[in-house]
């Protein structure tokens, strides 16, 4: 309903603001499911109610507009919920990285002066110990995971479900200003503090249609309509988990959240609900490939977006062959995140699955309204032509436009009317983007420029190789040269050497794939490759293990 009384002859302004959202899905598909793991299920009709219920219990303990509340959760429906209450109240929703250290976490919930946490009772433990140093949060809300009251020494405003249970059914939701702030939360970089991004209600909207149009509308692979079943395996503290809810609930979809990520409770829920859609990071996708139940799962309707990391040829191939859809999505915390998909064009279809292959593990053609260049050190576009190589540069109506209370960061992340990514690429004749490097991340020896990304994509390749990292180490004759840190399938450890490994990088230097020069001098067989907080290779941490 209106929150205003229009006089007649007044025209009503139409604000892209998060609530309406919702207004669809209640209209196609109110009684369609919405699972938590194996443990709960509302319709999408609760769902609503529950929103409205939320806003009451958080306005009860004095959240108003501008307030920013934190969310330490694993994956869940109660997280869907905060994301859209807390936005539609005019408040800002902070999704926590629990995964951080407590001295980033400190600084991120200070930064923010976060008023309120709500925090599932697994992270309580973090949020004990860091407590005393909080400046701004007032209260703390509880989302129990087993349905027993916490014990704990913080004090707690009230429990999750029975704050709901009190809370009146029905909250007047403003009609905010579209540009009215959202969401935030923080992006670790190599260095530095974390840096606050933020988005608008208008933002999260224009994001969510294009991806649902990107994703949906065009004649390709891995198509998301509504008649599919959709399980996020990134997290949705991580960039609103690629903006996929937003999109799932304007469609109405069956949604199915995972909560902790295990691979056995992973594939059960594939196989029990039938999930169709997900998207995740490569090293979530290998570790469900390499799981016991794999085996006993039909994969053949699954349709997963990769982003987060290159999707090398050989996790693709492994992929395809347990009949999965699996294509590439890129995009960056800065943002929000999807720029692009790797989908095929229809007069792709007919083409042999090995040179389709070549095209679901490119970066991807940008999704509508995004603008995707390619630049020189000047900031002066390139061609087109699959060959020319530069820093990548987007435009679009949803990336951030700024980093929170950092002028510093920003002038660096916005110049000359784009936002600079520090990626390496090309856009060849067809638009399709390929990112072969972060700009930290590109290897220079004796002169020349050598693609970790590419030396990654090839040595996947091999029967033997789950994992792979390259790096750049110090040489006294070159600069320096590549280096690769490989973990083998478990029934190619103790069978395959590292001089295997470099006889087939010499091979392919040999087939042309690779410069000779790009062929690593040396190579680490390891049992773990180290990652990020969101399950990245940590590139930073293997550069400093590996100094020389």
């Amino acid at each position: 309903m209106p929150n205003k009384a229009y006089q007649s002859g007044e025209n009503y302004s139409y604000p892209l603001i998060i609530k309406k959202l919702l207004n669809t899905p209640l209209i196609y598909s109110p009684d369609q499911e919405i699972v938590y793991r194996d443990k709960t299920r509302i319709t999408y009709r609760m769902l609503y109610e529950r929103i409205h219920r939320l806003a009451n219990g958080l306005a009860n303990l004095g959240i108003s507009q501008g307030d920013t509340v934190a969310v330490f959760d694993y994956d869940s429906n109660r997280y869907l919920e905060c994301f859209f209450a807390v936005p539609m109240m005019g408040a800002v929703l902070q999704t926590v990285n629990w995964r951080l250290s407590a001295d980033q976490i400190v600084y991120t919930l200070n930064h923010t002066e976060a008023r309120m946490i709500l925090v599932n009772s697994d992270f309580l433990p973090i949020l004990e110990n860091i407590s005393k140093e909080l400046t701004a949060v007032k209260q703390v809300v509880v989302l129990s995971e087993d349905g027993n009251k916490p014990n704990t020494k913080l004090k707690i405003a009230a429990e999750y479900e029975e704050m709901l249970k009190s809370a009146a059914a029905v909250y007047d939701f403003p009609d905010l200003e579209e540009n009215t702030k959202a969401t935030t939360f923080y992006t670790t970089g190599t260095t530095g503090l974390p840096k606050g991004v933020h988005f608008s209600h208008r933002q999260l909207v224009l994001h969510t249609l294009s991806v649902s149009l990107a994703a949906g509308a065009y004649h390709t692979n891995g198509r998301f309509r509504s008649d599919d079943v959709y399980m996020p395996i990134t997290p949705m503290f991580h960039v609103h988990a690629w903006g996929l809810p937003y999109v799932s609930t304007l469609l109405g979809v069956k949604q199915v959240y995972p909560g902790k990520y295990e691979p056995e409770m992973l594939l059960k829920l594939i196989r029990t609900e039938k999930v169709t859609f997900s998207h995740c990071v490569p090293t979530i996708l290998q570790m469900l490939l390499n799981s016991p139940s794999a085996k006993e799962t039909d994969l053949s309707a699954w349709k997963v977006i990769i982003g987060g990391s290159r999707l090398s040829k050989g996790l693709a191939n492994a992929a395809k062959a347990k009949g999965i859809d699996v294509y590439t999505g890129y995009g960056m915390s800065e943002t929000c995140p999807v720029m692009s998909l790797s989908v095929l064009k229809p007069d792709m279809f007919d083409w042999d699955e090995d040179k389709k292959t070549d095209i679901i593990v490119k970066t991807g053609l940008p999704i509508p309204l995004a603008e995707i260049e390619i630049v020189d050190e000047n900031d002066v576009p390139l061609p087109h032509d699959g060959k020319a190589t530069g820093e990548v540069v987007l435009r679009s109506p949803w990336l951030t436009k700024s980093y929170f209370k950092s002028p510093e960061k920003t002038a660096e992340l916005w110049q000359n009317g784009w936002l600079h990514t520090g990626d390496v690429g090309y856009v060849d004749e067809k638009g399709y983007l390929q990112i072969t490097d972060r700009i930290k991340d590109v290897i220079k020896s004796g002169g020349e420029w050598v693609s970790s990304l590419d030396l990654e994509n090839l040595i996947s390749q091999h029967h033997a190789v789950l994992e792979s990292a390259a790096i750049g180490v110090s040489d006294e004759k070159w600069g320096e040269r590549p280096m690769l840190l490989v973990t083998l399938r478990p029934e190619a450890r103790g069978k395959v050497s590292e001089e295997d490994l470099k006889q087939f990088m010499k091979q392919c230097a040999e087939e042309g794939k690779l410069p000779k020069y790009g062929v690593p001098d040396r190579y680490m067989i390891v049992d773990e490759i180290p990652k990020t907080s969101v399950g990245k290779i940590n590139k930073k941490r293997i550069r400093e293990e590996y100094k020389k």
